[in-house]
């Protein structure tokens, strides 16, 4: 069994087993984000690595980024009705709000999330390795399992809106995936 048929079982199964592999994933998740961010300030203090942008400068980047991302995070979260990691999604293809604009604005969130955060930890080893590496291995995981198991349960709807809508980098909508203010 491929990782893409285990998670299709797994996002066409029942409620309730979904329920409890969604808490176990989420764990998990922020469990390896706590990592990154504890694994990129040892590298810091073990390498003597200078500050990132110390004092406000670093600390108004940081908090922009950080600001902006729980925003978007939130919103796409909200807009999922709860649900929004792979093994608990929607059951249908969510395409408002920020979606029209790019699939992934969760990730995307995230992402700027953990960058600001880098930014005000003044973390050289967050902003450059620990983000980049957390953005590297989830769009590993996207295009080797989450997309095709969409295309597999969603199928032509997502793959319209796969060839319509960017990745990550936002893009006005077409008129088939219009902003909604949802």
């Amino acid at each position: 069994m491929t990782l893409v048929d285990l998670l299709y079982s797994i996002t066409t199964g029942p409620e309730r087993r979904r329920r409890l592999l969604a808490a176990i994933v989420l764990a998990i998740f922020v469990s390896v984000l706590l990592l990154v961010l504890l694994a990129s300030r040892f590298v810091d203090r073990v390498l003597a690595l200078p500050g990132l942008l110390p004092g406000a400068t670093g600390a108004s980047i940081g908090t922009a980024l950080l600001a902006g991302g729980l925003a978007l995070w939130s919103w796409s979260f909200a807009l999922f009705r709860g649900k929004g990691i792979p093994v608990n999604p929607p059951r249908e293809l969510v395409t408002n709000g920020p979606y029209a604009w790019l699939r992934n604005p969760m990730l995307l969130g995230l992402w700027l999330a953990l960058l600001g955060l880098g930014f005000l930890l003044h973390s050289v080893a967050l902003v450059f390795l620990g983000t980049p590496a957390v953005v590297a291995a989830t769009i590993i995981e996207l295009k080797l399992v989450e997309e095709p198991e969409l295309e597999r349960r969603l199928g032509p709807a997502y793959k319209r809106y796969k060839a319509d809508v960017p990745m990550f980098i936002p893009r006005r909508p077409s008129s088939r995936h219009e902003v909604s203010r949802k």
